[in-house]
């Protein structure tokens, strides 16, 4: 006991007593320890609700426990196939920093969309279900205030925020210490014309040296553009080693070595490497439990760890492998399967061919319909613009069944282009108002124009107002992303006035790296004399060689980055003209911002219904004494429709 004539020495050491007594460091934790503890699974975001097991799991643990207070490791990268628990992993570290290691933290998705509704389909039921971090964050469910929204979740000693990366001011707010990057294949290569986001987001972990963590995962998207793959290679890139229930030789699993019955891809096994035991698939639940991860190299960075994982190690129950190889041979016949296959159940980038198609080729089978014409199967029609300096160039393009198409028409308006009411934009202008007669009589309008802003930026956006959506609409090519159009956000516009348009108008993002991919597969393909035309078959009619040098006047090629080890891939010019490759490119991105992927059977139907019906007879109007029922429908004609002929 101390009193009034007690030393300050004396105070101190009644202080450290008391201290000692009454105050019980928290236990020592991984984040899998904690997980298993506290972690309770939501029936809303888990295909099996219940408390966590890491055991179900067990690849996971090393995974998440690389990510616990007392790692040895700043960044931790998992490239991953699907349903394998990789998201889930992250919300564990999450939930462990909340309840035991509190500090600043950020999540961020692909786009700012992303976070509404990860925030209610896998934040907040995370949150409700695993009480110790319920009641450090507070109610989900309740007040929407400045302590717990959609976009801030506060708890004792940190927070955690979520951003989008195509939102660079999210990236840079504020300084965290833990981040992670969710989905980072789904990023762009620059957020807002301010750089790498995964660069801007990295930044502000900076502060807290060796503290801070970072947590990249995704599955892979295209190699040479795969930025998981990427951050993958500066790793020590470990892979799980599983023993065989015969041999007990381990060994990583691989899909050279799967198997099924002759006919039956539905009955799958995996043959040792070592023994060609027949392993099958409910044997993982005695091989993941003893599987362990071997790296296969040194990391090039320091302080990083990487993981990389296929979902052939998915658990019994949940992926199996007769469901793994059904899909495959599902997915050989269409290149854009195969590529989601390999991503998800490989967990593997795709390679793509990128070799130019033989111009010569396409030339010599050319013809079949005259320019400026519909042949029949031509359902819909769109437009890809291209603005140069001293012209603009346009291609009209039709769209038929099984995403076939068809060049009705291509235009080059030469003028300056920064004179918005110049010789090349009325050009354009005019264009956009041409229908084009079908063989049933009916005149197709272009439904859908997809304008590049890469050059005039500005002018393109002023001459893009006159009209709305999805007759014109505004582009901007990313190399990086993997699908066809993004989501468009809102761009400032300056009047010829000078007046400055906050969000005035929308502009997407296409990936014209994919596109390009797309496009070269389809112009591959052949039509055998008498067989069905082919999904994706392009048509052209009778052009010159200059437009066919320059559809194909890009190849693809991958080069290792000098020093680094790291391989990308990019498009190079064989030649310098290639506006003819650019305009078809966009006319597909305006297709796809159609929805043309999404049209199935009944889709094209109504499209070819309502040809078909505009081109019968003219409607009568009925007589004035004629009693009251039924019109009779006039006879509607049919066309054939498997493609454009």
């Amino acid at each position: 006991m101390v009193n009034a004539d007690s030393s300050y020495a004396e105070v101190q050491a009644w202080l450290r007593a008391v201290a000692a007594q009454n105050i019980v460091p928290l236990e020592d934790l991984t984040v899998s320890e904690w997980a298993d503890e506290n972690r309770k699974l939501s029936g809303q975001s888990a295909a099996e609700p219940g408390p966590w097991r890491t055991d179900r799991t067990p690849y996971l643990r090393e995974i998440m426990d690389a990510l616990s207070a007392d790692s040895e490791y700043e960044w931790v990268v998992f490239m991953k196939g699907a349903q394998i628990g990789g998201t889930e992993a992250g919300l564990n570290w999450v939930g462990y920093i909340i309840d035991r290691s509190p500090g600043p933290t950020m999540i961020v998705w692909p786009t700012e969309q992303d976070i509404k509704s990860n925030v209610r389909i896998r934040i907040d039921p995370f949150v409700r279900s695993t009480p110790c971090v319920a009641e450090k964050i507070g109610d989900a469910e309740g007040p929407k205030d400045g302590a717990n929204n959609t976009f801030l979740k506060e708890f004792p000693g940190g927070f955690l925020a979520f951003a989008g990366s195509n939102s660079s001011t999210s990236l840079r707010s504020k300084p965290v210490r833990n981040l992670m990057l969710d989905e980072v294949d789904g990023y762009p290569r620059n957020s807002n014309q301010e750089g790498d986001p995964v660069t801007l987001a990295e930044t502000r972990t900076r502060t807290f040296g060796g503290r801070r963590r970072i947590f990249a995962v995704s599955t892979p998207t295209i190699k040479g553009a795969s930025r998981i793959e990427e951050l993958l290679q500066t790793t020590d890139m470990r892979r799980f080693y599983v023993p065989c229930p015969f041999c007990g030789v381990f060994q990583a699993l691989v899909w050279d070595q799967m198997r099924h019955e002759k006919g039956r891809p539905d009955l799958a096994w995996y043959e040792c490497a070592h023994c060609a035991g027949r392993i099958e698939n409910h044997h993982k639940v005695d091989m993941l439990p003893r599987g362990e991860w071997r790296p296969e190299r040194e990391a090039t960075g320091p302080r990083r760890i990487g993981f990389h994982l296929s979902a052939l190690y998915s658990p019994v129950g949940m992926l199996s492998w007769s469901t793994c190889m059904s899909s495959y041979h599902e997915a050989l016949a269409d290149v854009n399967k195969l590529r989601a296959w390999t991503n998800t159940v490989l967990g593997e980038s795709f390679a793509l061919k990128g070799e130019r198609p033989d111009w010569e080729r396409l030339y010599r089978r050319r013809g079949g319909h005259e320019l400026a014409t519909v042949p029949e199967g031509v359902l819909l029609i769109t437009a890809g613009i291209d603005v140069q300096k001293d012209r603009i160039e346009a291609e009209v393009v039709g769209w038929g069944r099984g995403r076939t198409s068809c060049s009705i028409d291509y235009k080059t308006f030469p003028g300056d282009t920064a004179d918005l009411h110049g010789e090349a934009w009325n050009g354009l202008r005019d264009l956009l108002s041409t229908s084009y007669a079908h063989p049933t009589g009916v005149l197709m309008p272009i439904q859908s124009a997809a304008i590049d802003s890469g050059y005039a930026t500005n002018t393109v956006y002023c001459f893009a107002r006159e009209y709305s959506a999805p007759k014109l609409v505004v582009i901007k090519g990313e190399d990086s992303r993997d699908h066809a159009v993004g989501q468009a956000g809102h761009v400032d516009v300056t009047l010829a006035s000078g007046r400055r348009l906050r969000r005035a108008l929308k502009r997407y993002p296409v990936g014209v790296s994919m596109l390009k991919h797309e496009l070269y597969g389809w112009l591959r393909l052949e039509r055998p004399e008498g067989a069905e035309i082919p999904p994706g078959y392009c048509h052209f009619p009778d052009y010159g060689e200059e437009y066919f040098k320059q559809l194909t006047a890009e190849t693809w090629v991958e080069r290792e980055s000098r020093g680094t080890g790291k391989t990308r891939g990019e498009w190079r010019k064989t030649r310098e003209r290639n506006e003819a490759l650019d305009c078809r490119i966009y006319a597909r991105a305006a297709a796809a911002i159609l929805r043309i992927d999404m049209y199935k059977g009944p889709d094209w139907d109504r499209l070819e219904l309502s040809i078909g019906a505009l081109s019968a007879a003219p409607r009568q109007e009925p007589e004035a004494q004629q009693p009251a029922g039924p019109i009779a429908r006039p006879e509607r004609r049919r066309y054939r429709s498997r493609g454009i002929s």
